[in-house]
C-alpha cells in the first residue's frame, strides 16, 4: 500500500495515459479531432479575453500589449481549429513523429531506471527493461511508419501507450523508488 502512496501522481498519469491510448485505438481519428476542437474552444476563450482585455484597459497600455491583435488572431485560430479539425488529423501526421521521440526518450529513461533498480538490487528489474526495450522498439517502429494509412499508425500508437502504461503501473507498483537514505536491501 505504500508504493501506492509514494507513487499516486505517476499512478494517475499511468492511467491517464492508459484511458487516452483506449480512446485513441478505438477511434483515432475522431479522438485527435476532438482534442483539437478542444484546444479551438480554449483559443476562442483566450482571444475573447484579450479582446476584452484590450477594451477595458487604459489606452497606452492596451496599445503596447497588443491585445486586440492578440485576442483576434487567436480566436481565428480557434475557429479554424473547431471547425477544420479534420484537417490537422489528415495534414499533421508530424504529431505521430513528435510522440514517437517523446516514447524513445521515455524509453531511454526507462533504461536508466532498470540499470538503476539492478545496482540498488531491487527484484523484478526485468519489468522495468522489459518496458524500456518495448519502449525504443515502438517509438523506431513509429519512426519507421510502415504503415498503410494514419489511421493504423495512430492505431499502433495507440496500443503503444495502452502497453507503455500497463507496464509503468506494474514498475511502479512493485517496485517504488526508495528514498534517500533508505535501505536498498531486499
Amino acid at each position: 500500500m505504500k508504493s501506492l502512496k509514494d507513487n499516486l501522481s505517476s499512478i494517475i498519469v499511468c492511467l491517464f495515459e492508459l484511458c487516452v491510448g483506449i480512446l485513441l485505438f478505438i477511434d483515432p481519428v475522431e479522438f485527435a479531432s476532438g482534442i483539437i476542437r478542444g484546444a479551438g474552444v480554449i483559443l476562442v476563450l483566450v482571444g475573447a479575453l484579450n479582446i476584452l482585455k484590450y477594451f477595458t484597459s487604459e489606452v497606452l497600455l492596451a496599445v503596447q500589449g497588443q491585445y486586440l491583435f492578440k485576442g483576434l488572431l487567436a480566436a481565428a485560430c480557434g475557429v479554424f481549429c473547431i471547425f477544420r479539425a479534420r484537417w490537422f488529423v489528415a495534414t499533421f501526421s508530424i504529431l505521430t513523429i513528435v510522440y514517437a521521440v517523446a516514447i524513445l526518450a521515455a524509453g531511454l529513461g526507462k533504461v536508466q531506471w532498470a540499470v538503476d533498480m539492478i545496482r540498488m538490487r531491487l527484484k523484478e528489474w526485468y519489468f522495468s527493461a522489459v518496458s524500456a526495450v518495448l519502449s525504443i522498439f515502438c517509438s523506431l517502429i513509429i519512426l519507421a511508419n510502415p504503415f498503410s494509412t494514419t489511421k493504423v499508425l495512430w492505431q499502433f500508437t495507440a496500443v503503444v501507450l495502452i502497453l507503455e502504461a500497463v507496464f509503468d503501473i506494474i514498475v511502479l507498483v512493485r517496485n517504488p523508488v526508495p528514498k534517500k537514505g533508505s535501505s536498498t536491501d531486499r
